[in-house]
């Protein structure tokens, strides 16, 4: 009984209640977890009207409270991201419009639910790239219009953050498409236009054409002997690798050229060829056929130019051969036994030169066909090379002047190095 009168030093003192918030009005209060502060307006104990929560670690919001709920117009910032966002807020949640501005660059402005991007918005990301439209869990989902950071815009369907369904890709350069996407690459039915004129329309894969143009064919014979001043046609397809003609292809610009084949000849050859003026030198260019060539012009009766003979003579002027026995040539004796000056193989070029239009053509459906197309005169600085006569022949009173088709040059070797 003794030991039962002895109390402890702490049954002595009295007991304290932890503070009670304030009733109504306004007042501050520090909750027993000391990580939270208010100081604001309450009504019968608890938060509401106005007033600021205060977090240990920075954070803290401003705005308004609803029977002690952050629930109302307020602003929330977090120290841990240095993200802040002003709005809307359901039960200490983002929720409905506002603005979130990210400490890494860039914001946000729209709807939002339970803190995340839900319902539309305009979203521009640290890098510049702008997006509005519609986003589902935090992601563009739906319709939407977004411009990047190269000047391309895309204007379509998007499923969780990527372009899908369909949509319309204007690029910076002026090129469009306009058709299915999947997995934010085209896929499907879709039309491509490039800046240059050319179209393809079909089937894509994977950001590819399914029937993609992959080389140029030219129809007919291999080899076609062509005389200046006469006119061919040309017939040309886009084929795939499977040889079929890529008819989803339109607008591509083809051009034709023709060439001098760049040789050494022999000493007696059947063949013309040109000297290359020393003040005009031409840079030969390498063809597919495995040998080098220079530029000869194409010329043809509705470019409007003037006919071989007098644009050569408008040209040239004097001729450049020795005076003496021998005589001038005209364009007509230049133009026989020309049968190593091939058309070229066609390419692709930036346009067509307004002065002659005829080596230009677009592909429709596949395909190109020039027609009415000549070897034109000379151009200035090719000097042609002619031959004399044998001196028997003189005597049996054969022509002199240039050689005829078929002939063999018998007293006049070539300079070597001649083109």
């Amino acid at each position: 009984m003794a030991a039962a009168g002895h109390g402890s030093p702490s049954s002595s003192l009295p007991r304290r209640d932890p503070p009670r918030p304030p009733r109504d009005g306004y007042g501050v209060y520090v909750y027993p977890n000391s990580f939270f502060r208010y100081e604001g307006e309450w009504k019968g104990g608890k938060k509401h009207g106005r007033g600021k929560l205060l977090f240990k670690d920075g954070g803290y919001y401003e705005g308004e409270f609803t029977d002690g709920e952050i629930t109302g117009e307020g602003c929330r910032i977090w120290a841990s991201s240095g993200n802040t966002y002003s709005g809307q807020f359901v039960l200490g949640e983002p929720q409905g419009r506002g603005v979130m501005k990210y400490k890494a660059g860039g914001c946000y402005e729209g709807e939002l639910s339970h803190g995340m991007r839900e319902g539309y918005g305009r979203l521009v990301d640290r890098d510049g790239q702008a997006y509005w439209g519609w986003f589902h869990d935090n992601q563009r989902h739906g319709q939407g219009h977004m411009v990047f950071r190269n000047g391309d815009e895309y204007e379509g369907d998007w499923v969780r953050g990527q372009r899908q369904g369909h949509g319309v890709l204007r690029c910076a350069d002026g090129s469009t498409y306009e058709g299915q996407w999947h997995g934010d690459v085209f896929s499907g039915l879709g039309r491509m236009t490039l800046c240059s004129g050319a179209v393809y329309r079909g089937m894509w894969i994977n950001g590819h054409p399914a029937a993609q143009a992959r080389k140029i064919v030219i129809l007919g014979p291999e080899v076609m002997d062509v005389a200046q001043g006469s006119s061919f046609d040309l017939n040309v397809q886009l084929q795939q690798d499977s040889g079929e003609v890529a008819e989803s292809e339109d607008g591509r610009v083809l051009k034709i050229s023709a060439g001098v084949r760049y040789v050494q000849l022999p000493a007696y050859s059947e063949v013309s060829f040109f000297k290359v003026d020393k003040d005009n030198p031409e840079t030969p260019f390498q063809t597919p056929f495995g040998f080098e060539c220079i530029a000869y012009p194409l010329w043809s009766p509705k470019s409007g130019a003037l006919e071989p003979r007098a644009a050569l003579e408008s040209a040239r002027g004097d001729p450049l051969l020795p005076r003496g026995d021998r005589e001038p040539a005209a364009a007509s004796d230049t133009s026989q036994g020309q049968r190593d000056i091939p058309g070229g193989p066609p390419g692709e070029a930036r346009g067509c030169e307004p002065h002659c239009p005829e080596d230009c053509r677009r592909v429709e459906q596949g395909c190109a066909r020039f027609s009415d197309v000549c070897l034109g005169p000379p151009p200035p600085g090719y000097s042609p090379i002619l031959f004399l006569d044998d001196p028997r022949e003189k005597a049996g009173g054969r022509p002199r002047g240039g050689l005829g088709p078929g002939r063999t040059p018998t007293t006049q070797d070539p300079p070597g190095g001649s083109r």
